[in-house]
């Protein structure tokens, strides 16, 4: 993101549905790489209790089968991305960085009594149809990729874009004589993605395993259980069912939870017993230095001792 895009050098490194809007809004590209490390990083701290960690995300865009398949993996994966994009390109429009779009669009309802609508907030509008066009693109790409599976990648970009639409909410800042707050100055903005990717994630817990199939003059995805909840537009879908994620299997996406690092304490997804997956763990102890008995001194400065201590870790056999 730090490099300026060259249209005919980076855009042609993009699938051929990209490749086109890229070259027509090649200004929106630093943009989209920042989305796309943020959607690493947050994937990876979202799922690193789980026995699927999300490293595998480091790899794009040579996604294995957990990310290519329809898994309910995938589904987050896509819908977070998608949801980053569209925030990107919202708040580089408020930030004044990209030349065609500025400030969002003030609100149609009348502010709260003693405020008033300013300030620049963020482009949702502007985010949500750039946003969508760029990771639609990427849905629709893919050598094999079955209408399924397309239709599945779609309606997930989707999920992730509205969850981010519904999270836009008021900022105020106040004006006053000393620090009073007799008028308040407010405008729409968004959230930190953190909290997209949080309510992606109960999303992801309660996905619904779908079938894509004709239903009066279209295909559609439907419940594959007949006695499911109808799928909405805010239900992440999935097309299979992912592999316990275990034992190392390229088959199938999983890297296993040998060596990983667990919690013998708890009784959630990051304890020994249900990341090791029973095979048990190999405890070590490790010696770390720290800063301690700290004190401050006149003027101006904190001066500490170093001391060392035992820690105990877990590892998966």
């Amino acid at each position: 993101s730090g490099v300026a895009w060259n249209e005919s050098q980076h855009c042609r490194l993009l699938v051929p549905e990209q490749l086109q809007l890229c070259r027509r809004n090649v200004e929106v590209m630093p943009s989209v790489v920042r989305a796309a490390r943020r959607t690493q990083a947050l994937c990876q701290q979202s799922f690193a209790d789980m026995r699927w960690n999300c490293s595998s995300i480091l790899r794009a865009p040579s996604f294995g089968p957990d990310l290519l398949t329809g898994t309910r993996e995938a589904a987050f994966v896509h819908a977070l991305a998608a949801a980053a994009v569209a925030q990107g390109i919202a708040s580089s429009c408020a930030s004044g960085e990209l030349p065609l779009c500025s400030c969002g669009p003030g609100p149609s309802e009348p502010p709260a009594p003693g405020s008033r609508w300013g300030g620049c907030g963020d482009n949702l509008s502007h985010g949500l149809q750039l946003g969508a066009a760029f990771t639609d693109g990427s849905a629709r790409a893919g050598t094999g990729a079955t209408p399924g599976l397309r239709a599945v990648n779609r309606h997930n970009g989707a999920v992730g874009r509205a969850v981010l639409s519904d999270s836009l909410d008021t900022r105020c800042k106040c004006h006053g004589v000393s620090g009073s707050c007799s008028v308040k100055t407010c405008w729409k903005g968004l959230p930190d993605l953190s909290e997209i990717a949080s309510d992606l994630k109960s999303r992801y817990l309660a996905a619904l395993k779908v079938t894509h199939r004709l239903v009066g003059p279209r295909k559609q995805l439907i419940p594959k259980e007949g006695d499911a909840r109808p799928v909405t537009e805010m239900d992440l879908v999935y097309l299979i069912n992912s592999p316990d994620y275990c034992t190392p299997n390229p088959q199938l996406g999983s890297l296993g939870t040998q060596d990983r690092p667990c919690n013998r304490s708890s009784v959630g997804s990051d304890s020994c017993d249900l990341l090791c997956c029973g095979r048990g763990y190999n405890t070590y102890t490790e010696e770390v230095q720290e800063r301690c008995h700290c004190r401050y001194r006149w003027c101006c400065s904190v001066v500490c001792r170093r001391c060392r201590r035992s820690l105990e870790r877990h590892v998966c056999k």
